[in-house]
């Protein structure tokens, strides 16, 4: 097994354990992350939206497969259940994650999923109709944030 695939099995491992502390060991300083809800982040604001997600969780289940690797990128499938904090809406969400590697760690990680499929489940109705709407995901992008940027400052 390619060192960097092992890497990626510790990061979710970690994930599975919800040790958000785990999961940053694997990040480069510099790491860059991007997902449909949190489209730019970097370097400490990667690890803290880990320790954010991590710390909230509720009912949480991660399952994951596919992990491939090589020195420069590599990519997994992972699967997330978990209960929506914000509404307690039950949320089954597969993810395609791509990253890239620098100096033994992950510097790049982009997690590709189905927002409208995903705020379907998050929010109910209100997914279900403006879901795959640019107005919507500004709106979740912008409380993601926000709430982000509560949970660094607390």
């Amino acid at each position: 097994m390619h060192p960097n695939e092992e890497l990626i099995e510790i990061f979710y491992t970690s994930f599975q354990k919800l040790d958000a502390e785990a999961m940053a060991r694997c990040c480069h300083p510099d790491i860059r992350f991007s997902d449909p809800v949190f489209p730019v982040l970097s370097g400490s604001e990667v690890v803290e939206m880990w320790k954010m997600l991590c710390s909230q969780a509720k009912n949480f289940e991660l399952t994951f497969a596919g992990v491939q690797a090589n020195e420069r990128t590599g990519k997994a499938l992972w699967e997330a259940r978990y209960d929506f904090s914000a509404t307690g809406r039950r949320v089954h969400n597969k993810i395609e994650a791509e990253f890239e590697f620098q100096d033994g760690k992950i510097i790049k990680h982009t997690d590709t999923f189905d927002f409208w499929k995903w705020s379907s489940m998050a929010l109910g109705p209100v997914g279900v109709l403006l879901g795959w709407t640019r107005l919507l995901r500004r709106k979740v992008q912008k409380q993601a944030s926000e709430r982000l940027a509560s949970f660094m400052n607390s």
